[in-house]
């Protein structure tokens, strides 16, 4: 090995992060604003009752997912997540498509959770922004003071992303518990309401598409509804405590999330009294909650669906801009990326970008923005399943592998099943959950737009040397690599 391999320049992270920092990170961004807002929608299209058993399906299939995000974690502590699981798996070139789908994802949640602030104002305030109209997309009217609030919001979130992790977490923490304090409130009030029954609760399942479509139509959303918790492994490098408690945290954040939805999808339900909502409203939720609790239960709705917005905006900023610091790092995306502001530790330059780009969305509207996350979908679940197959190679049934753990490899094959039939359900046409076709759309252009990308980096790709990459994105070298997994290093760096 040359020398000039020896010693790569990684960046100084702050190990700053505490475990219920990082737990509410992850929590806060699988609920972001999606527990508050959907549950008319889930109820309308299945039924309450097969939406809440579909959500915790879907969270205990994430928790199989999530043993192979914990294990990798625990044996390659660093940023990148999804991205340094696909390179350890399958070398450079997928690593870059896979978390060039990731990042797509993470940056459509984040600007859907600043728009949905100006939903929630449009809903509260209903003639407050209907002011400074600026023309309409596919049947959504833009008005500039929507896009003023949501760009306000982002750029805040901006700078609390720049000052450090440290702040980043505590906020989220604070944040999460005004959540968990709010839902409270609200389920067991409900059951004071004048609203409250369990026959609002019907019809049990949709009449026309029955009990198991309407649960798999359900289930299929999963990867979207919870991908905050890829946010641990995003931000590993910066624990203050043993990589080995992230399968942990993992755990607790999908079961906290899931509680969350149910919760939610309860209250909806049962305090329905026309069983598909409230007079036809946008909102069922809050539409609701108005009718059994007026404007104090609206109140505390409100701060329940605020502290969600901003823990889905802080997280996902988190977690993408680390994303792009660790590929910028890598020199898989341009190396400004990875610079370190010199005050905060953090990777202020990654952060910056994230948030140009994500105020361009607010411009686009709000069913134009709902296409694209939609179809951001597809990438999550290309992430969940490229870090399972990764695990899956991993991991050994070889008792003389220094990767012997059958546990790990079987659940490691599982991951990957369930993430693959993830996939088909969103991109086999007539599937419950399959994409619209300007999804379809979306997902080609955001793939060619990766394909020139990538073009444009591949001379630079390829005069990088596996080692020095191994070294930057897994910390650790090529042969320390090649002889955990077993492998030569001629194999590797075959890659």
């Amino acid at each position: 090995m040359s020398e000039r391999n020896n010693k790569v320049d990684r960046g100084n992270l702050k190990q700053n992060l505490t475990e219920r920092f990082v737990w509410a990170i992850a929590y806060g961004s699988c609920i972001g604003w999606g527990a508050f807002i959907l549950p008319g929608d889930w109820i309308k299209q299945s039924g309450a009752i097969p939406a809440a058993i579909g959500i915790v399906i879907g969270a205990l299939l994430l928790i199989i997912i999530g043993v192979s995000y914990g294990a990798l974690v625990e044996r390659f502590p660093v940023s990148g997540g999804a991205f340094a699981f696909s390179f350890l798996g399958f070398g450079r070139y997928v690593s870059f498509f896979s978390s060039w789908f990731l990042t797509l994802g993470y940056i459509c949640v984040a600007a859907l959770n600043a728009t949905a602030f100006s939903l929630l104002i449009k809903f509260l305030f209903p003639n407050a922004l209907k002011t400074g109209k600026l023309y309409t997309i596919a049947g959504w009217n833009v008005y500039i003071t929507e896009i003023i609030i949501a760009s306000v919001l982002l750029i805040i979130f901006m700078f609390i992303a720049i000052f450090g992790a440290s702040v980043s977490g505590s906020l989220q923490y604070y944040f999460c518990v005004a959540l968990v304090v709010t839902v409270i409130l609200l389920f067991v009030g409900s059951f004071f309401s004048n609203n409250f029954s369990l026959e609002n609760l019907k019809p049990i399942a949709n009449t026309h598409k029955g009990w198991f479509w309407s649960i798999i139509s359900i289930v299929a959303i999963s990867p979207w509804a919870y991908v905050g918790f890829d946010n641990i492994p995003q931000t590993a490098e910066e624990f203050s405590f043993s990589p080995k408690k992230s399968f942990k945290l993992i755990t607790f954040s999908l079961l906290a999330a899931a509680l969350t939805y149910v919760v939610m999808l309860l209250y909806t339900g049962w305090l329905s009294t026309t069983n598909n909502g409230v007079n036809g409203q946008l909102w069922v939720t809050g539409a609701e909650t108005q009718e059994a609790f007026g404007y104090i239960g609206l109140a505390i709705l409100s701060i329940a669906i605020i502290m969600g917005i901003f823990t889905g905006l802080n997280g996902f900023l988190m977690s993408s801009s680390r994303l792009l610091f660790s590929m910028g790092r890598s020199g898989i995306m341009p190396e400004v990326f990875s610079k370190i502001h010199p005050k905060y530790k953090t990777p202020y330059v990654a952060i910056i970008f994230l948030v140009l780009m994500t105020l361009i969305t607010p411009w686009l509207g709000r069913t134009a923005l709902q296409w694209i996350v939609d179809m951001s979908s597809t990438g999550v679940s290309i992430a969940y399943f490229v870090t399972c197959l990764s695990a899956a190679r991993l991991f050994s049934y070889d008792e003389q592998s220094k990767t012997y753990s059958p546990v790990y490899k079987t659940i490691a094959i599982i991951g990957t099943v369930i993430s693959f039939i993830f996939l088909g359900l969103l991109l086999i046409p007539g599937t419950p959950a399959s994409l619209s076709m300007p999804s379809y759309i979306a997902l080609l252009a955001w793939l060619i737009l990766g394909l020139i990308f990538f073009f444009v980096r591949l001379p630079k790709l390829r005069r990088i040397d596996n080692d020095t990459l191994s070294r930057l994105i897994l910390n650790k070298s090529e042969d320390e690599v090649a002889d955990l997994v077993n492998e030569s290093s001629t194999n590797k760096s075959s890659k």
